[in-house]
């Protein structure tokens, strides 16, 4: 018999990002068939930018984690001992 391999639950961050970049989608869709309908560009000013910038601002952040979480787990690919000086903003 072939065992089947189980995938490792996604990670907490990449849900909350999936599930912003899902509400973006959905607040643009509605958008413009609210656009349409009423034929208002006035929603555009206010309904877009708002839910983009959550997920910009929710991307830059996962970004930010997996670059330190990248670090980390390169260093110890190296045998690096990983202290504060190697997460300064200088190094």
């Amino acid at each position: 018999m072939r065992r089947v391999k189980k995938k490792p639950p996604k990670e907490f961050s990449k849900k909350i990002l999936i599930v912003a970049g899902i509400i973006n989608a959905v607040v643009i869709v509605f958008t413009m068939v609210m656009i349409w309908r009423t034929l208002d560009l006035s929603p555009l000013a206010y309904l877009i930018p708002s839910v983009a910038a959550e997920v910009a601002t929710g991307t830059g952040f996962y970004y930010s984690k997996a670059k330190v979480e990248n670090r980390i787990k390169l260093m110890r690919q190296n045998k690096v001992t990983p202290n504060e000086t190697h997460f300064s903003e200088n190094y």
